[in-house]
């Protein structure tokens, strides 16, 4: 029993579109107090609040006892989606003015005359120029001239810009003529948000680093204002330490960081869902995880090759045509590499203008939520034919703590899909699911192969709320034969939080053809970004014995578009071994893409990854197994629709199995925050860590 005095308490709090989930963890401890609540849109601190009030009630301790509260939102990318930041003003080099509007001038739809570009979050009139010009090497060919500041400042007074977006033509390689009006803006504007480009996002590429710059300074007084309050309720809670927030890269960092660089936030929960799917996986001795991750409002997908996330620099956010790439708002910072590759429980269900089954991309989100959840919804939602399916059960949805409405779905699937189609109530219900799952599992392929690598030799992890539903008929669509289901799956990103390790990645762009690089200078560079980086890690309480540094390039064949991340060490550089640094590239090339060219490599930019000690947490829940029944027998059993009929089907409870315990389908597992459905051709067995192991049998 663990001393409640002297235990080490840490909570995860991840906010989604619909539901907010917290999790409560004894470091050194096995147990998960586990607290799965709705969303309040209105203003999303009160269900964190509430629910951590919740879980701290359930353990009998006070907030001042807890060590750390590592949190995540959906509220940065929700600003970006639904166009809901503050009024934010541009300031560019002079000539650079329609840099959002021109964008990369290509069409992601070739053959669609009604194609819909991404409206600037900055309009025109807001897109002012100063005069300055740097070179490609980053020297100065025109002079600053802060006399115009002025006249731009007066213009952003009278429009009532809250945000201003710095980003001058080449200020990655040297970011002086950024810094003096950055200066100048604090001085004359104390109250109004400043971003510089050359902070944010010290990238290569024009277009895709103002988009960035902007997009931070647009979400920047929405997210400080909310963290700034979080942080006020917290202490009148009773919790005065640091609040840590996970980035969309998995690691996690302080409050003062976060606030500074929220749009690095704007795929914070899913990144903290691959975080979690990565640890179960090495808990479950799988290397190679597909995380499917399902939730309320979106289903995202995230290849774990070699227990790793793959990670990118480069992706997109608030489309204007879902899975089109090109059709969004570019982003230049570090995340984890996942898709967009479906609908939420809650994304709603119609019939289209050609008299088809159409699901989202709207969704019901918390309020009011699917029609079954009885708050004023009367459209069908995945969740609602989920229920009608017998795949959730009314009575023991959240466990036990809501009840559904069946007749509210029945009339809304009956309205909406079967009448209009001239179909059964069951038939429409089992089409919106199908097509969900299909949908998923075609983009989800998709994804793998763009990225070189066969997703059937991946295992799949199925989390999030609606995960475990569609879970094992997305995997055959997609012929994967293995899945690991852990234990907490509806509330995985918060436990992702507990696991991911306190952390930042910076970047700094300087291209150069290999042949021609400066060791001396790169060194010099190098050394520069682990200063910085450590001491960005320390205010998120990191020790300075404890840091590690990972340092990377990114580097490409010359003449190619797309790079790749290569390690490297910094030694290698203050050896000036060229060959050595060639020889790693071609390695990292040849194992991606399956062979190497005979060609010149150039350098894009460098890239350092500092982290703290990592969480125990995965040891800790390495050793919770405990002996179960060979042949858990369920007290229950409902009529569930696998196709073609409803089958008599037993249900279990999550904490009927054991490490001895193994059935076939069909089955139905229930915990209080998800609902695996098992098909007949499928085995269960249970792994040290309580993970169940699905296997084909069929």
């Amino acid at each position: 029993m663990v001393e409640v005095a002297t235990a080490d308490w840490r909570v995860g709090v991840d906010i989604g579109g619909t539901f907010t989930d917290i999790v409560l963890w004894c470091e050194g401890t096995d147990k998960l107090v586990q607290v799965k609540l709705l969303t309040t849109p209105d203003d999303p601190s009160r269900a964190v609040l509430d629910g951590v009030g919740q879980a701290l009630a359930q353990t009998g301790i006070a907030a001042g006892q807890l060590t750390s509260i590592v949190h995540g939102t959906t509220l940065v990318a929700n600003a970006l989606i639904e166009r809901k930041g503050v009024t934010t003003g541009l300031i560019t080099t002079r000539g650079f003015r329609d840099v959002l509007e021109i964008g990369r001038e290509w069409r992601y739809d070739l053959f669609n005359l009604d194609i819909e570009m991404p409206t600037p979050l900055v309009p025109r009139r807001l897109c002012l120029e100063i005069d300055e010009r740097l070179d490609a090497a980053g020297k100065v060919d025109t002079a600053l001239d802060l006399g115009q500041m002025s006249g731009l400042i007066d213009i952003f007074r009278t429009m009532a810009v809250r945000s201003v977006a710095v980003c001058l033509l080449h200020a990655y390689l040297n970011p002086s003529h950024e810094q003096a009006i950055g200066a100048a803006l604090d001085k004359a504007m104390p109250d109004v948000a400043v971003s510089l480009s050359s902070d944010v996002s010290p990238e290569m590429g024009e277009y895709e680093r103002t988009s960035t710059t902007v997009a931070n300074a647009y979400v920047h007084p929405i997210f400080r204002d909310y963290v700034e309050r979080l942080v006020t309720a917290l202490r009148e809670l009773g919790y005065h330490r640091e609040l840590l927030l996970v980035l969309s890269d998995g690691r996690s960092i302080g409050a003062d960081v976060a606030v500074k660089y929220p749009i690095r936030l704007v795929q914070s929960g899913p990144a903290a869902g691959a975080e979690a799917a990565r640890l179960f996986g090495e808990l479950a001795q799988q290397r190679d995880i597909l995380c499917f991750d399902m939730g309320g409002t979106t289903a995202k997908a995230c290849l774990i090759h070699d227990g790793e996330p793959e990670r990118t620099v480069s992706f997109e956010v608030a489309r204007e045509t879902r899975f089109a790439e090109g059709s969004g708002l570019p982003l230049l910072i570090p995340a984890i590499d996942m898709i967009e590759i479906g609908a939420g429980g809650g994304s709603i269900a119609r019939v289209d203008q050609r008299g088809l089954l159409q699901v989202g991309p709207d969704s019901a989100g918390a309020d009011p939520g699917p029609a079954c959840y009885g708050r004023g919804n009367q459209f069908p939602t995945v969740t609602d034919c989920d229920l009608l399916l017998g795949y959730l059960d009314e009575n023991s949805f959240l466990g036990g703590k809501m009840k559904l409405d069946r007749d509210a779905a029945t009339l809304a699937v009956r309205t909406h899909l079967a009448d209009p189609l001239g179909i059964s109530l069951i038939e429409a219900a089992w089409g919106v699911h199908e097509t969900v799952t299909a949908n998923m599992a075609q983009a989800a392929t998709i994804h793998a192969i763009e990225r070189g690598l066969d997703a059937t030799r991946f295992a799949m992890l199925p989390i999030g709320g609606a995960g475990p539903v569609h879970a094992c008929s997305m995997a055959r669509k997609m012929n994967i034969t293995r899945l690991v289901c852990p234990a907490g799956a509806g509330v995985a990103s918060a436990i992702g939080m507990l696991a991911a390790a306190k952390s930042f990645e910076i970047g700094r762009a300087a291209p150069s053809e290999l042949s021609l690089l400066d060791f001396t200078k790169a060194t010099a560079l190098l050394n520069d970004m682990a200063r910085e980086a450590a001491a960005l890690v320390a205010s998120a309480g990191a020790a300075d014995d404890e840091v590690i540094e990972r340092f990377s390039v990114m580097m490409r064949y010359l003449g190619q578009g797309y790079e790749i991340e290569v390690p490297v060490t910094l030694a290698m550089l203050e050896r000036h071994d060229r060959d050595a640094l060639l020889a790693r590239f071609s390695e990292c090339y040849r194992n991606r893409y399956g062979r190497s060219e005979d060609m010149p490599a150039e350098l894009l930019s460098w890239r350092l990854a500092v982290t703290g000690q990592r969480s125990t947490l995965g040891a800790s829940l390495g050793q919770r197994a405990v002996a179960g029944a060979a042949a858990p027998v369920s007290k229950t059993a409902r009529l569930v629709w696998f196709g073609d009929s409803f089958v008599e089907t037993p249900v279990f409870k999550r904490t009927d199995f054991g490490m001895d315990s193994c059935i076939h389908g069909p089955a139905i597992i229930e915990e209080n925050e998800s609902t695996l459905v098992l098909p007949a051709g499928f085995q269960l067995s249970v792994d040290g860590a309580l993970n169940l192991i699905l296997d084909t049998t069929a």
